[in-house]
């Protein structure tokens, strides 16, 4: 059959297991399996005799079976497969004596013990890859790479003629010839020698079981390349994509087995070199299935490599260097689709039509009615934002500030200038606390002796009639600000004369959300897109880069720096201090904020907590590919195709389950805690989680504001826009769980009102842990610039701006936003060229196909686009 990257992996396999478990790591069709990355590559296994080995170091090597015993253990169920193996004769090539080891197999599983011992019979040929240990005064390897070998690879394979002990009788009696994992001794010592991806695996499915998976689609695709179907029943008993669920895979295709036979001197110079020529008929037929999405004349210029090599380097190496050049040339793939993507998308907006709002006498006498002095920062600002609202296409643009850097205040007066001229303005924040609190302010702002501006709230929580005024109201069209919740992207919003759309704490929403509105009329509105989540400007040009880009980060004055403390949750002293020092900032007059992860105890003690509005980042520093494969039963490390790769199936491993992290606090647990402790004898609390309600949300904000409850424990909840400032302390419990991005944030909600504050960061991460060391960047830096950075670094793209705003899961695999600037960089400049030169792309079919699947559905979304 002929097989292409969209062809799905269900129709290639009849392992329903096996294509289930690819198919909950997200890999449909074989374009999907090629573009799951290895995260690693192993070292190169030196190629020694018995008598050479090195306890502790890997090692190869080629041997004849002398003797095989299955055990059954009888302190623990299972059995245990002893193999005793010789290598007299590989030995004699480097001139040194044969030797007796040991290979030793544990599982759980009789069928599995059988299956190894048929395959490992006596007088058996095999090689070996493992790492040798001492037993008993004998050389041994526990679990090792094994790969039987044909014992006369010159014998027709079509011959009906068996050796005694090579035939097995099927189901009808007729002699079947044993299939073998290797035609000879030469071609298995280099397959187990060379270097090996290793990639995220699950419970479900192991590393070796992917890898063996995406050789088979590379094998079909070679063969649809040619235009050979070839020997389908071979190919099934072969590669075990098609049919049966084989052990092994062939994947000597890469390498001239004739050249090197009889040499293990040429096998290993052959397995530490790179051939990255990319001339074998191999690769040419390969390049007919799978085109390259780089145009030619980009690729010659950087010395990249063809897309179909690269994936043959990747799944396939022949050296480290060819894993790492294969890598580049991807990065720099994913690199010039984002980039065209964004720049596409620049283009086309500009294309659409915008009212045109000039007149900024409104906004100009607001400036004017305002208390205090703009800062330089919000000028600039407020000047671009008025020539991007003159034009009559849409103004698209990000403003990033610092936590008060006043970015409402910037709102405001883009909001009022879209009235001035005749029109509708919408401000949609992600929470009704939020709203509510900028309905009060700008109602402020706008209403007093020189000036009257109609203010409308909208939030889902409104009782209906209040909600059918709000409404009506959008609905006549008539000047004025809106500001709403989610119940902006309701289809019963309408809002006909819209000119300006504002989205507060803009990672809370979805790309698809803030396009229904800007869709919904006859003209497309003007976008301002805001965020006190800290970005690094290269993460910014790359995820926004088809937004203009403000920086607000000089703060207003009287603001006063906040001091940050690490406070070790087992540090009883440091911790009572910590509640003495807040109850003498209560007594002043001053309110305190407790934030935890989660609710109440009866959660999930691995989960978020309050989900969705509260928004827990819990952090994870450890390794979750390491994690799963300990709980499945296999060791992290590398094992690669052969007899031994089914161990996972059934074999104990010595790998120690991950220790569990300490359960998350939660609100109703630290409230109750709190409250017994004689610090704070006499002082009221109040809780707020996402799962309150509406009314009660804004009860108990207007309790704590006033002081009748000047102590507030909740989740993250209070993140965004809360504004109390009366508030000059926090408390962050599970301070190491949190990404930096948003410990800055929360940190952010004290020191508003130019008194001293203080931020207290709980922690029961060890001393010199990488936890530990996160919060180190946030106790010593206000910069949220440098936070981010740190953050970006640390956790990823994707937590940090946002998985359904940056795709970084689903749409980009290999770039690094950090790392990878001067890839960023030059793909853009080729980029831009490209659409200069061809704004369609109808001379880059590849290319144009990749930026539509790029910036097509939620997940693969750019940011702004």
């Amino acid at each position: 059959m002929s097989v292409s990257l969209s062809t799905p992996i269900s129709s290639l396999m009849t392992n329903k297991r096996r294509v289930s478990a690819l198919k909950s790591l997200g890999l449909i069709t074989v374009g999907d399996a090629l573009t799951y990355y290895p995260f690693r590559v192993t070292e190169p296994v030196a190629l020694r005799a018995l008598h050479e080995a090195r306890a502790g170091q890997p090692m190869a090597f080629a041997a004849q079976v002398r003797q095989v015993r299955v055990v059954p253990m009888s302190a623990r169920r299972g059995f245990r497969l002893e193999v005793s193996v010789d290598d007299a004769d590989f030995a004699r090539t480097r001139n040194v004596n044969g030797t007796i080891a040991r290979l030793v197999f544990f599982s759980g599983k009789r069928q599995y013990i059988d299956w190894l011992s048929a395959r490992m019979h006596s007088g058996a040929d095999v090689v070996v890859a493992g790492e040798p240990t001492e037993f008993n005064g004998q050389l041994q390897f526990t679990h090792p790479e094994v790969l039987t070998v044909d014992p006369d690879s010159h014998e027709d394979t079509e011959s009906d003629a068996a050796r005694p002990g090579d035939a097995a009788q099927s189901r009808g009696g007729a002699a079947t010839k044993r299939i073998y994992d290797a035609d000879s001794e030469e071609e298995a010592l280099r397959r187990v020698c060379r270097p090996r991806p290793v990639y995220h695996a699950t419970s479900r499915i192991s590393s070796e079981h992917i890898h063996e998976a995406i050789l088979g689609f590379l094998d079909l695709l070679r063969d649809s390349g040619t235009g050979t179907d070839g020997d389908a029943e071979n190919e099934e008993m072969r590669t075990g994509v098609v049919g049966v669920d084989a052990a092994s895979t062939d994947v000597s295709r890469h390498t001239d087995a004739a050249g090197l036979a009889g040499s293990t001197d040429a096998i290993t110079a052959t397995v530490t070199a790179a051939d990255a020529s990319g001339t074998s008929p191999d690769i040419a037929a390969l390049r007919q299935a799978v085109p390259d999405i780089v145009p030619e004349s980009i690729r010659d210029v950087h010395a990249l490599m063809h897309r179909a090599q690269a994936f043959l380097a990747i799944h396939d190496p022949q050296s480290t260097k060819e894993f790492h050049q294969a890598i580049a040339t991807l990065r720099y793939e994913e690199a010039l689709v984002s980039q065209t993507a964004v720049l596409q998308s620049r283009q086309h907006a500009r294309q659409t039509q915008a009212h045109a709002c000039a007149d900024d006498a409104l906004r100009d006498m607001f400036i004017a009615s305002l208390p205090f002095e703009l800062t330089g920062g919000q000028r600039e600002v407020i000047d671009d934002i008025a020539a991007d609202m003159a034009q009559s296409y849409p103004m698209q643009r990000l403003l990033q500030g610092e936590v008060g850097s006043g970015k409402t205040v910037v709102a405001v007066a883009a909001m009022l200038q879209a009235v001035g001229a005749g029109y509708q303005a919408v401000l949609v924040a992600p929470t009704q606390v939020l709203a509510e609190q900028h309905y009060q302010t700008i109602s402020a702002m706008v209403n007093g002796d020189s000036m009257q501006v109609a203010v409308t709230l909208l939030t889902g929580g409104m009782r209906l009639a209040a909600r059918r005024k709000a409404l009506a109201q959008a609905a006549s069209g008539e000047p004025g600000i809106i500001i709403a919740t989610h119940a902006a992207f309701s289809s019963t919003f309408q809002a006909p004369n819209l000119a300006l759309v504002v989205i507060d704490e803009q990672h809370r929403f979805g790309v698809e959300q803030r396009e229904s509105l800007r869709a919904r009329g006859e003209l497309t509105p003007h976008l301002l897109v805001m965020t006190a989540t800290p970005i690094p400007r290269t993460a910014a040009m790359t995820w926004f880069g088809d937004l203009d880009i403000s920086w607000l980060t000089e703060l207003p004055g009287g603001r006063k720096p906040i001091r940050t403390v690490v406070v070790p949750e087992a540090d009883a002293r440091t911790m009572a201090a910590m509640f003495a020092h807040i109850r003498k900032r209560l007594d002043a007059g001053e309110r305190a904020y407790v934030v935890c992860p989660r609710i109440d105890m009866d959660e999930d003690a691995d989960g978020a907590g309050d989900a969705g509005e509260d928004g827990f980042e819990a952090f994870d520093d450890g390794s979750d590919d390491e994690r799963a494969q300990a709980a499945a039963g296999r060791q992290p490390g590398r094992r690669g195709r052969g007899a031994s790769q089914a161990s996972g199936s059934g074999s104990d491993s010595s790998e120690p389950m991950a220790e569990p992290k300490p359960p998350l606090h939660a609100v109703a647990e630290i409230a109750q805690r709190l409250q017994s402790l004689p610090q704070f004898e006499g002082v009221a609390f109040a809780t707020l989680t996402g799962s309150d309600d509406d009314a009660t949300k804004a009860q108990v904000m207007a309790d704590f504001s006033s002081g009748k409850t000047p102590v507030l424990v909740a989740t993250t909840v209070i993140e965004v826009g809360v504004d109390v400032p009366q508030a000059s302390c926090i408390v962050i419990f599970d301070a190491d769980r949190y990404g930096l991005s948003q410990l800055h944030q929360l940190r952010g909600r004290v020191g508003r009102g130019g008194t001293d504050s203080w931020a207290f960061l709980v922690s029961r991460a060890e001393p010199d842990s990488i936890a530990a060391q996160r919060l180190e960047v946030i106790h010593h830096s206000l910069d949220g610039a440098e936070i981010a950075q740190a953050d970006l670094e640390l956790r990823g793209a994707g937590d940090v701006l946002g998985d359904t705003q940056s795709g970084v899961k689903s749409g980009l695999k290999l770039l690094r936003v950090v790392k990878d600037v001067t890839i960023i960089a030059k793909a853009r400049t080729d980029a831009d060229a490209l659409l200069d030169a061809d704004p369609d792309l109808s001379h880059a079919v590849q290319l144009a196909g990749a930026v539509l699947d790029f910036t097509r559905g939620g997940e693969s979304q750019i940011v702004s686009s």
